[in-house]
Parts: C-alpha cells; sequence; structure tokens
C-alpha cells in the first residue's frame, strides 16, 4: 500500500496553499469547502479567487521558507518546478505534509478524486499512476450512488442514539439499520426528500423492532455461473445474516454470501435427500422466528421445479414475511450457454420443461403432447428415468433420430454437453453426472454451429476438461 487513506478534519486550521491560477483555483475551492483556514502566497491571483471572497488570506509575495511557519498542511500549485521543488523540500524538512500538485514524487499526501454525498465521502486513488482510469471509476461512482445518500446519512445520525438505547446488541442494531436501509419505504420517502417522514418511520420502527419476526427472501442463484445472478440476488446474499442452500448452489456464488453469514445446507441431490423437505420448512421458520434476515437461496429459479412455492405456503401460514428474487432457470441457461436455442422459426415454435420425478401417486405426464415435433422438450432431473423417457417418447411417435443433448453443469467452467439422437438417450445418461438437463428436438442440432462456451479456447472461464461427446447412433 503505497498511501494510508484517511479523512482529514481541516476545520480551523491553517493551511498553505502556494500558487494563484487555475489549479491553485481547485485546490483552493476542496480545501475552503473541508473549513480550512487558508493562506494564499502568489504574487498574482486568477479573477475568479474572487468568488471565495474574504475566506482566505492572500500574501502577494514570492514563496520563502518562512511562509511555513504556523502551517499544518502546505499544498504547491504553481507551474514553476523551481518553486514547487523549494516548497517541498522546506515543507519536507519541517515535518510537513506537503502535496506538489501533478508530482507524487514530491508528494508526501495527494489528493484523491473524490465523490461527495456529505457526509458520506469516497476517495479512489491511483497514487497518481493512472489518472484517466481513476477518473472513470469516479464517473461510474458517481452513477451508482444515489444524490440522496448524504440526507440519508444524516437521518441516521438523529436517530443513532435513540437506537443505541433501544437496542442494546450490537448485533440488533446492525440488523435495524440492514433492514430500513433496504426498505422501499424509507428509500421511497428520501427520494421524495420527506426527512420528517423518513425520521418518523425510523422512529416507529425501533419502537417495535425487539418484537419483530425477521424474514425470508427466496432467491434463485441461477444454473451457476455467478455471472448470471441477478443484481437483486446479490444485494440479499450479501446482506443475509442466515443462508439455507442446495447443492445446486455453486461454490463461486457461496463465496459471495457475507463472511459472517450462518451457511446451513440443507441440500438435495437425486437419490440423496440429505434433509427432509419438513426438516427445511422448520428451520426456515425458526430462524426467522428469532429475527434473522434469512435467505433460502435455490438453484436456477425457485419457482421451477424447485419447491419454492410449498416453502411459502409454510411461511405464509406461519405469518413468517417473505419475498421473492427470480433466477434465471437451468433451461435458459445451461441451453444458451450450450449453444442451443430453446426456439427457432424453422425448428421449433414451442419449448415445454418439464421434471423426471414424479409424485408418489405415479402420474404419467402426457407423453403424446410431449412427443409432438417443432418442440423442444426441456427435462429436469431426468437422467434416472431416462430410459423411460426415451421410451415413452419414441412409443408416442417421437422419430428416434430426433437430436438430443444432456448438459452436464451448465453454464460453469466444468460444463460438459452429451449430444447425440433420442435412440442414444438412455447410453448417454448412463454417462452423465447430476446436474444435469436433458434436451430433445430438433434445435440441438444447430450447437454444431451456435457452440462458444468452452469451444476451441473461446471462453476465458471454461475448464480444459470441458467436452463435447457425440455417439454414433444406435438408430
Amino acid at each position: 500500500m503505497d498511501y494510508l487513506p484517511m479523512f482529514a478534519k481541516l476545520e480551523g486550521r491553517p493551511v498553505l496553499l502556494v500558487g494563484g491560477g487555475e489549479i491553485a483555483l481547485r485546490k483552493a475551492r476542496l480545501l475552503l469547502a473541508a473549513g480550512a483556514k487558508l493562506t494564499l502566497v502568489s504574487p498574482e491571483l486568477d479573477p475568479a479567487f474572487h468568488e471565495f471572497g474574504d475566506r482566505f488570506t492572500h500574501l502577494a509575495e514570492h514563496f520563502t521558507p518562512q511562509h511555513l511557519a504556523g502551517q499544518q498542511l502546505v499544498v504547491a500549485a504553481t507551474d514553476s518546478l523551481e518553486v514547487n521543488a523549494l516548497v517541498y523540500q522546506s515543507a519536507d524538512a519541517l515535518g510537513l505534509f506537503v502535496n506538489v500538485v501533478d508530482d507524487p514524487q514530491r508528494s508526501s499526501f495527494i489528493f484523491p478524486s473524490i465523490i461527495d454525498r456529505s457526509p458520506i465521502m469516497v476517495a479512489v486513488s491511483s497514487g497518481g499512476k493512472a489518472p484517466v482510469l481513476v477518473r472513470l471509476l469516479r464517473e461510474r461512482l458517481e452513477s451508482l450512488l444515489p444524490r440522496h445518500l448524504g440526507g440519508l446519512a444524516e437521518l441516521s445520525g438523529r436517530v443513532r442514539g435513540k437506537a443505541k438505547q433501544v437496542l442494546v446488541s450490537i448485533s440488533d442494531r446492525r440488523r435495524f439499520w440492514e433492514r430500513a436501509f433496504a426498505s422501499n419505504t424509507l428509500g421511497s420517502l428520501v427520494e421524495k426528500q420527506d426527512w420528517q417522514g423518513a425520521e418518523r418511520w425510523l422512529n416507529e420502527g425501533l419502537d417495535k423492532a425487539q418484537s419483530e419476526v425477521g424474514e425470508v427472501v427466496l432467491v434463485g442463484a441461477g444454473p451457476g455461473d455467478p455471472g448470471l445472478l441477478t443484481l437483486k440476488a446479490l444485494q440479499q446474499i450479501q446482506q443475509a445474516e442466515v443462508v439455507l442452500y442446495d447443492q445446486l448452489v455453486s461454490p463461486e456464488i457461496l463465496e459471495l454470501v457475507r463472511r459472517d453469514a450462518t451457511l446451513v445446507s440443507v441440500g438435495k441431490k437425486a437419490g440423496a435427500h440429505s434433509v427432509p423437505q419438513e426438516e427445511t420448512n422448520r428451520l426456515l421458520v425458526e430462524y426467522a422466528r428469532a429475527g434473522n434476515r434469512v435467505v433460502r437461496l435455490k438453484g436456477g429459479d425457485p419457482f421451477m421445479f424447485g419447491r419454492g412455492g410449498e416453502e411459502l405456503e409454510v411461511l405464509a401460514a406461519e405469518g413468517i414475511p417473505f419475498s421473492v428474487v427470480p433466477g434465471i432457470t437451468a433451461a435458459a441457461g445451461a441451453t444458451a450457454y450450450a449453444g442451443i436455442p430453446l426456439t427457432h422459426r424453422d425448428h421449433a415454435q414451442s419449448a415445454v420443461f418439464i421434471t423426471g420425478h414424479c409424485q408418489g401417486d405415479g402420474k404419467e405426464p402426457d407423453w403424446q403432447q410431449l412427443a409432438v415435433t417443432n418442440q423442444t422438450l426441456v427435462i429436469y432431473m431426468g437422467l434416472m428415468r431416462s430410459e423411460h423417457i426415451q421410451q415413452q417418447l419414441v412409443d408416442h411417435g417421437r422419430s428416434r433420430t430426433t437430436p438430443i443433448a444432456i448438459i452436464e453443469r451448465g453454464t460453469q467452467a466444468s460444463q460438459r454437453v452429451l449430444t447425440g439422437t433420442l435412440a442414444e438417450l438412455a447410453t448417454l445418461a448412463a454417462q452423465a453426472a447430476s446436474p444435469s438437463l436433458i434436451v430433445i428436438g430438433e434445435v440441438v442440432a444447430l450447437r454444431q454451429q451456435l457452440a462458444w462456451f468452452g469451444e476451441q479456447g473461446r471462453a476465458q472461464a471454461a475448464d480444459a476438461s470441458s467436452t463435447d461427446l457425440k455417439l454414433v447412433s444406435l438408430a
């Protein structure tokens, strides 16, 4: 670390600025905005300095080391290398912090690029090595940070004392503020600059904070690639105090969960339900009743064969507040990464998603409808019943030469795609590992042209072991 980032309180402190041109003018604005007691040394001043009125002292002189007497901070902003060098050497000899503009080698402190949302301040610096990059970062941050952020900080400062009295525990206070800042109600009041209404809402929240139950957010983690997480999903898992996750959630996504959160595996895998659904339901209610912000993290989309609806029914019956953040389902994500469009004007006018698992009563789907041509059939969790699926589709009229694909660990660096025909489905499935997605339909043939992820080294995230296996037709 070349520099220690810190924020200096300059209110009423003596600061010397050497220079009277445009660059010195910019530094004067910053220093005066921070409340510095500014002395400016320069034989001449840019006329724009008149905007400051009598808020600084001007010495119409050339700099001498005597000007440093009594100063605590020094800035050299002249166009003379000799003068700037003299300022630096003289100030450094006295142990004063000194900045020579655009000369990091002669500076014991530097001015970062500042995003001002007072009292919220964000500073970005490259130590003088990449000023253009810093400017681009500042522009990006300016667009991300709302204008009312400073007012929100002032508001929280007024309520902070009461929060300490009402909520003795640090964790309880943190939980209260996290929920408040994430609230759409507070956000709406602040955006309208209804500061009295916002303060009243916060105080009312404190009055009932100790008796409140927590909440559960059902979050879709997508098919595996952390880049496919929605922004809202990322926000939720980074705010969660407890995360209950499935085995389908990739390790890379779990790495994004906040470090102090409690992680609870309630993973389910074909043929190996490590945690019964009833136990998962019980844990959701228990953690929420304890006042926690709980995220139920599911692979793909929580409402797509993920029992999300069943879990929310339990929460609704128990009076637990909940919300849902959708995710990219495997059918959309894995097929896109495999170069297989779900629909195509020439090959498929519809797409149907089904699960390979059946309810306990063993009720079969309408195979006649599933076997029609010009339709893409996507089967979740179908490996174990692949032979049955293959037979039913053929028996109901689907051609044995229909292209099929099995996408293993879709969108992840270790993605593997096995392609063949419907006649080969059971044979291919025996070579695949869970989680895998089965895709059946004419669109699979387009993969030869459209494959992009992990192909010929074009996907940086793809592992060298990514494989595309095609069997000789058995038809």
